[in-house]
């Protein structure tokens, strides 16, 4: 196995006070512009619903939460911060970044569903270049198709599975703070948001799939909002620029050391590619969908959740992230890179050195709180074994069995 890099204990040092007013003022921008949830479509069952009763044929209208009338006020806020005058180079780098990535979001927030909202998302999120849209082919291609299997495990029991973990994390580090929403309109199943879990009320999901889902929200997500809130840097907690390939690869590789990472869910972030390719192509959500469907045998309610997500906003792009995120987290890991260090908060693959650096200069701290699923040496013996791996051949045909919930 690799050795782990010597990551500090101490805590961090105090950031200088130009750099600590930006580091905040940005925290609180990026809380207000939650893009997420402004680009979130409402009443997703709903749309379901009607879309089977008109036989799969009549495109869906996708609603949104009211905009804010104040984006230009908060765009002036933040382009008025002074990271220029940020008393240390890496530190104002890094801020200077999160500053811009800020400004092209509340850019994509106010271009909802309009003609420049496409070209706005590819701007932040990059597009489906045409090496991951042949990973992603191949993976349609190639990973075995699975049928829809039983739905043993619904709301209820995924909200105590998280709670234990909750507890667990509590146990570790007094610090701990986080909350659980289940709510009966949600544009996915689970997610989270500002370091929260939300459940959809209506979640349903195989028994065996719950510890895998709950160490990719809670065990990544929710955790590294954790350790990041433990750092100087605050942004860490919220998210770097770029943040979101490498906490989604991280949180679907979570699903894989758990012990379950299902072809279907492998081959549901390869469509989600070429889904968000035929977004940016302008195709509709019922050609999308018609695509998956019947071109690449997904599941119809798989399939049209792909092509919504896909859609939001006009064509969004961030989906793409997944597939390449676990990517690029492979080929780290590849070269023999540390994976705990990656938990120390939201930050992009990209600002590894950066971080590391930080970390030298005593700027930040290792993680607080590691992954309950590390305790597991199987576990372990995965993680070694998957830095042999291409993305490909990441999944796991059957679950490790003392991973099923009980």
């Amino acid at each position: 196995m690799t050795e782990p890099l010597d990551l500090p204990t101490a805590p961090p040092r105090s950031l200088p006070p130009v750099a600590a007013r930006v580091d905040a003022a940005l925290l609180e921008i990026d809380r207000e512009v939650d893009w997420l949830v402004a680009l979130s479509p409402l009443g997703n069952d709903a749309m379901w619903h009607d879309f089977v009763e008109s036989g799969f044929a009549e495109e869906p209208v996708l609603r949104y939460p009211a905009q804010r009338e104040d984006l230009h006020e908060l765009r002036e806020r933040l382009l008025s911060l002074p990271v220029e005058e940020i008393e240390e180079g890496p530190l104002e780098a890094i801020l200077q970044e999160k500053q811009r990535e800020l400004d092209r979001q509340i850019e994509l927030v106010s271009l909802r569903c309009t003609e420049g909202f496409v070209a706005a998302s590819i701007d932040l999120f990059g597009d489906a270049d045409p090496d991951l849209l042949r990973t992603a082919q191949n993976i349609l291609d190639s990973v075995e198709r699975e049928d829809a299997g039983e739905e043993g495990a619904d709301a209820g029991d995924f909200v105590r599975a998280a709670e234990a973990e909750f507890a667990a994390f509590a146990k570790a580090d007094p610090r701990f703070r986080a909350e659980i929403h289940v709510l009966d309109d949600l544009n996915s199943s689970v997610m989270v948001n500002h370091g929260d879990l939300y459940v959809a009320r209506s979640m349903r999901v195989g028994s065996e799939r719950v510890a895998p889902l709950i160490a990719h929200e809670v065990g990544t997500h929710v955790l590294t909002a954790h350790n990041g809130r433990q750092q100087t840097l605050l942004q860490l907690s919220e998210g770097l620029a770029g943040y979101d390939p490498l906490q989604e690869g991280l949180g679907t590789f979570a699903e894989y050391l758990t012990g379950y990472l299902p072809p279907k869910r492998l081959r549901i972030l390869a469509a989600r590619v070429i889904a968000a390719d035929l977004a940016v192509q302008g195709l509709s959500v019922c050609q999308i969908f018609e695509r998956l469907y019947e071109g690449e045998g997904m599941l119809a309610d798989d399939a049209f959740d792909t092509a919504v997500r896909a859609k939001r906003g006009g064509g969004l792009t961030k989906d793409a992230v997944y597939l390449r995120g676990l990517r690029e987290l492979l080929a780290y890991l590849a070269t023999g890179g540390d994976f705990e260090f990656l938990l120390l908060g939201k930050f992009a693959m990209s600002q590894r050195h950066i971080i590391r650096r930080l970390l030298d200069e005593g700027w930040l701290t290792g993680p607080a709180l590691l992954p309950s699923y590390l305790n597991d040496e199987q576990a372990r013996r995965r993680l070694d074994r998957a830095r042999r791996l291409t993305v490909d051949q990441l999944f796991q045909r059957t679950p490790a069995p003392e991973r099923t919930l009980q």
